[in-house]
């Protein structure tokens, strides 16, 4: 049975996965709905209660009935890339796509409802808090009064896009910043602003989870003025650390709660070593902790895509963690 992986065509990280699978003798078939209806074709056949599925790409048909898995990476939006695409093109093809890869058999990376949830910053905040990770206070408003009595609480702050959106993607990445004492809070009125108390760390931590298989890294923090790790010029390494026994338990909650099978949480860890969950992205980047710390990331999404075709657990989580 065949892997499918939704992805951009430049998509390195996917690539790194792709090699390990090749290695075990899955087949794998990869393309971006962006390029439907120009170099991927669809059919979908519903007859006598019975449904018969099939996607073309770059010379090859595979049926929908015989994929294993499907990884839902990042793929562009449907038709995007059509000879004419529009609105109603992009609408039409991602109904048809998506629709007929829901009724497949195949387990997923992550199941595309899932991840339309997890994308929201304040549902991530209070099912993290649920599952017992500490989180910074924080405050979403378009009152500027709100955001001074916050402020007036918690006078050290920084401010964040409650998008989160990534630094590759601007405009809309703007890099987490501190907020100045005197600051004027009145703009706070034309758009929604996350504030949150900035917790004085010395590290960074990314936990990289993939079922319940647990891979964690730290990078120390280079100067005190560094806030945002995307952003950062620090030179240190990012290197392989254990996940303490309740960090682990809370983080498979979250999974579970979010019905995620892969997530990259990002935690600041302060002076005390206590770890606070930021937040955590359905399809973050993996391969530059990969190359620093040499932790089996690529190859341990392969195997959890290679899985067969079965039960349960193929769509959420186990309960008990395996750290890495």
């Amino acid at each position: 049975m065949t892997v499918l992986i939704l992805t951009s065509e430049e998509d390195v990280t996917a690539d790194m996965v792709v090699v390990h699978l090749n290695a075990s003798g899955v087949p794998v078939f990869r393309l971006d709905p962006a390029d439907l209806t120009d170099g991927v074709s669809l059919s979908g056949e519903f007859v006598h209660g019975a449904f018969r599925g099939h996607l073309w790409a770059a010379g090859r048909l595979v049926s929908i009935a015989g994929l294993r898995s499907v990884w839902l990476r990042r793929p562009g939006a449907a038709a995007q890339r059509a000879a004419s695409p529009s609105t109603w093109l992009t609408e039409e093809a991602g109904q048809a796509l998506y629709g007929m890869l829901r009724g497949s058999e195949a387990h997923w990376m992550n199941h595309p409802d899932a991840a339309r949830r997890a994308r929201h910053k304040p549902w991530q905040l209070r099912l993290a808090q649920r599952c017992g990770l500490p989180v910074p206070a924080t405050l979403i408003t378009t009152f500027p009064q709100a955001a001074r009595e916050f402020a007036a609480r918690y006078p050290d702050l920084v401010v964040k896009p409650v998008s989160g959106a990534h630094p590759q993607d601007p405009p809309r990445a703007v890099p987490t910043s501190r907020v100045a004492p005197d600051t004027d809070f009145s703009a706070v009125a034309f758009g929604p602003t996350l504030l949150q108390r900035r917790v004085a760390k010395r590290a960074d931590i990314r936990l990289t989870v993939i079922g319940d298989r647990l891979l964690a890294a730290r990078k120390t923090t280079g100067t005190e003025a560094e806030v945002d790790v995307r952003f950062a010029a620090s030179d240190a390494p990012w290197e392989a650390v254990d996940v303490a026994p309740r960090v682990a338990e809370a983080v498979l909650a979250y999974m579970e709660g979010a019905e995620l099978s892969y997530g990259a949480f990002d935690f600041v860890e302060d002076a005390d070593g206590v770890w606070w969950f930021l937040e955590c992205n359905q399809s973050g980047q993996f391969g530059f902790v990969e190359v620093d710390t040499g932790q089996p990331i690529a190859r341990t999404i392969a195997e959890w895509l290679a899985q067969p075709v079965a039960g349960p657990e193929s769509h959420v989580n186990g309960a008990s963690a395996r750290v890495v």
